[in-house]
């Protein structure tokens, strides 16, 4: 999903009632319609009920009471629901600031003369006016319109709830079954509401994903692309991308990178709040740098998250004791925290939530993810490209110091390689340092070298280095120029002396 153009900003055109629900007023520009009704559709599983239940809720948190009727579930197994997300609803009745009504109609039901909802009406007044109500979500109304089999009968009672919904002045949420075709009898709310959201899940390479997407909203602007969105332990949790955008913080003073000569190449180090990007193929040192980056800041007091898709923690911690770097002490001390997972285990959006709340519990001046060529595994290209730009945008946002490694193909011919192959998904605008690590077979000996393609805001050295990869670390080497003669520098391994 690529980013959209605009920053969002807060709509005033019209009311608005923030909806509690993190990133959903983002996405609606301050929150749904005030006094108006608002439909939310979708399939089995996609969280409409959820959606509901937490407007209520963080409404009663916020002094709104509100109402809620199910057509289906019983009340019985709506408050064990809320309870599973941990939300007290059973408090919050008792406070008299939220009323669960269960409105199951018989299967067996008879109907004579002319049924109309006016008797379900009346009873729902009374309950606003017993609790003040001013938020009401209305429960798969599909449990109520297929009493009416006469289709003008059936329109005739949705604009009589809806003319009902505006006397109260009631901001409400309504949900129904996602309609299959426009013929289907309660079509008719699309254009009777004032905002309509569609909520549905899909499978992308055997991972789930679920997406919303505003299809109307009368009298505001808002964000119309599709947005992932995530049912967690404590809600549903939107993550906009347009909301991060423009919000960035400045380039800081170096930070050390661990390596003293690397250092002096980079003019002191790497930028605070800056997205690095180190590139090169298995073996090349990668991991070793990175480690290097966060054991550095760790010893200067600094917390660092380091992501890992590719090493569980033990594995990680005895794989960089043969380069001479030692992570435990820096773990001791709770200045570097790991998490470890297959990127295949989950959807991205639960990836990038996971790292997100760790963001927000550890609040790291760091963070470290390996690798991004792993979050291909996530489901699709767009997938790792819709988390990796959320997380650079993220970390961006809090002058959080990135650092990236990619895993690409070995050097390739051209001396100066290409640079989207370094960066992956097309990410190398968002990145403010690209070093390239190469690293091949000549003359019966094995050499590695790197490159600083770019540093922005400072001035490096823009020479290939040869260095080596002992129990010491890594050790950059003094450069060469050698006799290329023989043709060798149409492999792009001429040496130039900084």
């Amino acid at each position: 999903m690529a980013p959209t153009t605009s920053t969002p900003t807060p709509d005033s055109t019209i009311p608005k009632t923030p909806s509690g629900i993190a990133g959903l007023d983002e996405i609606l520009l301050g929150g749904l319609p005030q006094g108006r009704a608002t439909l939310i559709s979708g399939g089995p599983g996609t969280g409409k009920t959820v959606v509901g239940l937490e407007f209520l809720y963080q409404g009663a948190l916020a002094g709104e009471a509100g109402i809620f009727i199910t057509f289906e579930e019983s009340a019985h197994a709506i408050r064990r629901n809320a309870q599973a997300m941990g939300w007290d609803i059973q408090a919050l009745e008792a406070d008299s600031k939220l009323f669960v009504m269960q409105a199951e109609v018989p299967t067996d039901l008879v109907l004579s003369g002319e049924f109309t909802i006016d008797g379900l009406l009346a009873i729902l007044e009374g309950q606003v006016q017993a609790i003040g109500a001013r938020r009401i979500v209305i429960d798969a109304l599909d449990g109520l319109l297929w009493l009416f089999q006469d289709p003008r009968r059936q329109q005739n009672q949705l604009h009589a709830l809806y003319r009902w919904l505006r006397r109260q002045e009631l901001t409400a949420i309504i949900t129904t079954k996602q309609a299959d075709t426009t013929t289907d009898l309660y079509y008719i709310l699309d254009y009777l509401v004032d905002c309509v959201l569609r909520l549905d899940q899909r499978i992308v390479r055997q991972v789930m994903t679920r997406r919303l997407r505003v299809l109307k909203y009368r009298g505001s602007a808002f964000l119309s692309n599709e947005y992932p969105y995530i049912i967690a332990r404590r809600g549903i949790e939107l993550i906009p991308i347009s909301t991060v955008q423009l919000q960035q913080h400045p380039l800081g003073p170096p930070v050390s990178t661990g390596n003293h000569p690397l250092d002096q190449l980079l003019n002191g180090g790497f930028r605070r709040a800056a997205s690095i990007l180190i590139a090169g193929s298995s073996g090349t040192g990668k991991t070793t740098l990175a480690c290097s980056f966060a054991v550095a800041a760790c010893a200067r007091g600094e917390r660092v998250l380091y992501v890992s898709f590719e090493e569980a923690e033990e594995a990680l911690v005895q794989t960089m004791l043969s380069p001479g770097v030692d992570l435990q002490p820096a773990l001791a001390a709770e200045r570097l925290q790991i998490l470890t997972a297959m990127p295949e285990s989950v959807g991205v959006e639960e990836h990038l939530l996971r790292v997100l709340r760790a963001i927000e519990s550890f609040q790291p001046h760091h963070l470290v993810l390996e690798a991004i060529s792993a979050c291909r595994r996530m489901g699709s290209e767009q997938a790792a490209f819709d988390f990796l730009v959320r997380l650079v945008d993220c970390c961006k946002a809090r002058g959080i110091t990135a650092l990236y490694t990619n895993q690409i193909r070995p050097a390739p011919a051209e001396p100066y390689p290409n640079v989207e192959e370094i960066s992956g998904f097309g990410l190398s605008s968002f990145m403010d340092v690209l070093l390239l690590l190469q690293q091949r077979w000549w003359q019966q000996s094995y050499e590695r070298r790197l490159l600083i393609i770019k540093a922005r805001g400072s001035q490096h050295s823009h020479h290939f280095h040869p260095f080596t990869i002992s129990n010491a670390g890594i050790t950059l080497l003094p450069s060469v120029v050698r006799d290329t003669t023989d043709g060798d520098s149409a492999n792009g391994w001429e040496e130039a002396a900084p």
